[in-house]
């Protein structure tokens, strides 16, 4: 177990060193964080470490944040974390701590460099050098879940331009400052038009700022697949949060292992600094886990900080380190490592090579730029929006979709007419095909009557809410379960919603 007193000895001045808030997390933390621990103050690192408490006891005792009030003062006071891995409970509908501390801090990038260090460590990439950065506060990561039918449940997925703006331009600002020639945008706006064209449309705004780095942009699911079969030829992929967090463990695992990656996670205010694997309950206590990932998780923190020289010390040993091929066991190959080496032999290994550099590897190179890359404040944008009609959910055991479309047509004195209904996102009404599999969930889409769609360029004239409350209520007396509504707006005349598959 690490030491919860351990303070650094190799400055007489504490007021130097930068109090660092450190979670020893739950599994394999304990083991990893006391060997990285160990590195940096052998390394010259001007830290001082504070112990915090989050993770599985916390959770245990109580407290369904899993973190209590102190640890976020600390970290709040501090502007930084170094964490280890944790453990949430399963079974009991714990939040993931991860996703707490990312999203209440304002933590909005997750960078992940990953490097290839063959043929030191085994690889089908030899020539892989990628970062991937991360939106890391919204998204489907926002956590909002619904179930509004028997059958049906509902995950919202939230796009912002600031939320864009900010990682993208963070995305190519990493580029500049670190001589990257290329950032690449991964998304799937060819089916959600809306959000993950949002994402696209920023992409394309903030890449004309930099003519300098090249900009392309790909669908995420062949992008994926581009990635993991040719990693060289990508350099900064920039993503939003549930596509960022598959490829960032992707990426990692065809460099060498997920367990050798580090990942920070950059703030306004605060930054955290992790190894990107779990805690690994199953091996803890063996002495046999890699601390690789959280050594290149809190060198990226030293960096920082504007410890760079001690960063990339550290770096420079671990990476001649793996040259040597004193390997951990889950990097350990016969024929291609020379030892295998436990826990904290591996630390001390790596404490005899400070101030040795990589023969073959890339030598560290943390001096580069971290403290030049700028960040934008956002500008909100004033535009027209008007309310063009409203989507009403139904909760309707009925299985025709004709029926439901006749009665609702037939509902009087409204300046609201039906348009159409989709159920799952395939329009069934009018017109739908008989194949098309419905539940019990259904969309009804009501625009103003005087909207003309037989037009070429059909337009949806303004309405007021009013209208949508006189519909609600029409609705209730005919005994419809209006389960959820959203209303229609279009932004300076463009429509603000998707239309319906096959509409």
């Amino acid at each position: 177990m690490i030491e919860q007193n351990l303070k650094f000895e190799n400055s007489s001045n504490t007021n130097l060193k930068t109090k660092v808030p450190v979670a020893i997390g739950d599994g394999i933390g304990p083991e990893i964080m006391n060997a990285t621990l160990k590195i940096l103050e052998k390394a010259g690192a001007q830290i001082e470490p504070e112990y915090i408490d989050l993770g599985e006891q916390v959770y245990l005792s109580g407290n369904s944040a899993g973190i209590t009030d102190s640890s976020w003062k600390t970290i709040s006071d501090a502007g930084i974390i170094l964490k280890a891995p944790i453990t949430t409970p399963q079974g009991k509908g714990y939040k993931s701590l991860n996703v707490t501390l990312r999203k209440s801090l304002g933590l909005y990038a997750n960078v992940r460099p990953v490097l290839s260090l063959h043929p030191f460590v085994a690889t089908n990439h030899p020539e892989m050098d990628v970062v991937i950065i991360r939106e890391n506060e919204e998204d489907l990561y926002a956590g909002i879940e619904h179930r509004q039918t028997q059958d049906v449940v509902q995950c919202l997925k939230l796009i912002t331009r600031p939320g864009c703006e900010r990682i993208i331009n963070y995305a190519f600002e990493y580029a500049k400052a670190y001589g990257r020639k290329k950032v690449t945008c991964m998304v799937k706006d060819n089916i959600m038009k809306l959000t993950d064209g949002l994402f696209h449309e920023v992409f394309d705004e903030v890449a004309k700022k930099y003519p300098e780095i090249k900009a392309e942009s790909q669908i995420i699911d062949i992008g994926s697949a581009r990635l993991a079969n040719r990693p060289q030829d990508y350099d900064v992929v920039v993503t939003s949060n549930l596509y960022g967090d598959i490829i960032s463990d992707i990426a990692a695992e065809i460099a060498g292992s997920v367990g050798m990656a580090g990942s920070a996670n950059i703030g306004s205010n605060v930054a955290m600094f992790e190894a990107i694997h779990g805690s690994a309950p199953d091996i803890a206590g063996l002495g046999i886990a890699n601390p690789s990932g959280l050594l290149n998780a809190a060198s990226m923190m030293l960096a920082h900080i504007g410890q760079k020289e001690t960063a990339d010390k550290i770096r420079n040993a671990w990476l001649y380190t793996l040259e040597q091929g004193l390997h951990t066991a889950d990097i350990y190959r016969e024929g291609l490592s020379k030892r295998k080496l436990s826990t904290s032999d591996f630390a001390d290994v790596v404490i005899q090579n400070l101030g040795k550099k990589p023969e073959k590897l890339v030598e560290s190179t943390f001096t580069l730029g971290e403290g030049s890359i700028k960040t934008i404040d956002y500008k909100r944008r004033e535009q027209k929006k008007e309310l063009v009609g409203v989507d009403v959910f139904l909760d309707w055991s009925g299985t025709d979709p004709q029926e439901l479309g006749d009665t609702l047509s037939k509902l009087e004195d409204l300046k609201l007419k039906l348009k159409m209904i989709t159920n799952r996102g395939v329009k069934v009404y009018p017109n739908g095909q008989k194949e098309t599999y419905c539940t019990d969930h259904w969309r009804c889409r009501f625009v103003s009557t005087e909207a003309d769609f037989s037009a070429k360029n059909p337009d949806y004239p303004a309405t007021d809410f009013e209208q949508v409350i006189i519909l609600l209520h029409k609705l209730h007396m005919n005994n419809f379960d209006v389960i959820k509504t959203e209303n229609l707006y279009s932004f300076d005349g463009k429509r603000g919603f998707s239309l319906g598959q096959g509409e």
